[in-house]
């Protein structure tokens, strides 16, 4: 793992990042899922490994509030725009003018809207687990907020998912966290709209026992060229370690 390079975007915060390979390879930019990060979600399971070995050079960021980045504990830090930004503004920064773009969960809707901001920089993509609503919509925020105040202990299964995921990446920070999710809920326009649909060839992966996956499934179905990967016995919290999952992704990148 090399050490982050940072940069600033607009608010003053700083963002995490790293490269891996030669800058004159094509590039792919990773960009993580909520509470995980860039050595959590595509280090750790075999992602960089196999997109250097496939002959790509990789561009990743640590999400703001998340990993290395800086951590703001105010909802107004975490809107869509102020996410999708972040990551366009990692492709300025390293003179990227064309790259392929790997996203999961977060990631994934980030990536829904960075592919039709600079679409003619992102010419294939795979959005991975992406919800066609809010994200984190089914994370019961006053749970997560009684948690961090007084250590009342979450009761509802899918926020106690999202906990367990939390407390098992290092150095992350549950009121960061917290606000992320509260900021993207109060984001406008926040559900992706079939309507405006990336025209670029898109993959979308979601696990066959992911909850979201017909949401998934019908955002593919919405995108002129989408396709759909049912990744196998997989829900949304173990999919990005899929060898199935990154297998598929790297042909589909490869295809012209």
């Amino acid at each position: 793992m090399p050490d982050p390079q940072y940069i600033m975007v607009g608010e003053g915060h700083r963002i995490a990042t790293y490269s891996w390979g030669d800058d004159a390879l094509p590039t792919v930019v990773a960009v993580h899922g909520f509470a995980s990060s860039t050595q959590d979600n595509w280090v750790a399971t075999g992602w960089v490994r196999d997109l250097q070995a496939a002959g790509y050079r990789v561009l990743a960021l640590d999400q703001r509030g998340h990993g290395a980045s800086d951590k703001p504990h105010q909802a107004s830090d975490y809107t869509l725009r102020q996410l999708a930004g972040d990551v366009e503004a990692v492709l300025d920064t390293y003179l990227v003018d064309e790259a392929r773009y790997v996203g999961y969960s977060l990631g994934a809707r980030v990536g829904w809207e960075v592919l039709q901001d600079i679409a003619p920089r992102i010419p294939r993509a795979v959005l991975g687990g992406v919800p066609d609503g809010i994200p984190l919509a089914r994370l019961d925020l006053d749970q997560v907020r009684a948690l961090a105040d007084d250590g009342t202990p979450v009761t509802d299964p899918v926020t106690q998912n999202y906990v367990r995921l939390v407390e098992r990446v290092p150095g992350n920070d549950l009121r960061a966290l917290l606000a992320i999710a509260s900021g993207l809920r109060a984001s406008k326009q926040v559900d992706p709209d079939p309507a405006h649909a990336p025209q670029q060839p898109v993959l979308f992966a979601t696990g066959a026992r992911d909850a979201i996956i017909e949401g998934s499934r019908a955002l593919a179905a919405a995108c002129t060229q989408g396709r759909f990967l049912e990744i196998p016995d997989r829900h949304h919290f173990n999919a990005p370690g899929s060898r199935v999952f990154r297998q598929a992704a790297i042909e589909f990148l490869a295809e012209d």
